[in-house]
């Protein structure tokens, strides 16, 4: 049994719909339990610029699976919902990064834990706080809240509210 974190992203269709059916589509498997969600954020795109803007959040789930194989199925229900690939970060349906599992750390050309961009990314680091501040990034050493708190990127993030949109 491993405790993972997992982000969840969307800028096509509707965003925050598209959200919600991936944490239910999540919260309906017997090998994983959310543990803990957090807000949504309305986010900047990093990257491909010239694109909509994000929403994104993140989980904090218990599993039973590997981290392979947690990422297979992270893969195998984005395919389900719809998602194409766009190109490095280019617009999606959904996204689900595997930011940590455990303290863990895997270089493979498969997997990569922790996610190597999610201490340089404000629209992960945020929500990340919400769920877990104290967790200490395995390779930079420093908790959450000090990511945060020295990261250099100046993107755009503010709380979404649904009632302004979709």
């Amino acid at each position: 049994m491993g405790f993972a974190y997992i982000g969840l992203g969307s800028n096509l269709g509707k965003r925050f719909k598209n959200l919600e059916k991936g944490i239910k589509i999540l919260e309906s498997l017997d090998w994983l339990k959310v543990m803990k969600k957090s807000s949504v954020y309305l986010t900047e795109p990093v990257g491909y610029e010239d694109q909509s803007w994000f929403l994104n959040m993140v989980i904090k789930v218990k599993t039973d699976l590997l981290p392979f194989e947690l990422l297979d199925k992270l893969l195998e229900i984005e395919k389900k919902m719809g998602r194409e690939k766009s190109g490095k970060n280019g617009p999606r349906k959904i996204d689900l990064d595997l930011l940590f599992y455990d303290d863990q750390i895997i270089n493979t050309k498969k997997l990569t834990l922790p996610h190597p961009q999610l201490h340089k990314r404000r629209f992960v680091l945020v929500p990340l706080l919400e769920v877990s501040r104290n967790k200490i990034h395995p390779l930079q050493k420093k908790r959450v809240f000090t990511l945060l708190k020295e990261l250099k990127d100046e993107k755009k993030i503010k709380l979404f509210k649904r009632e302004n949109h979709e």
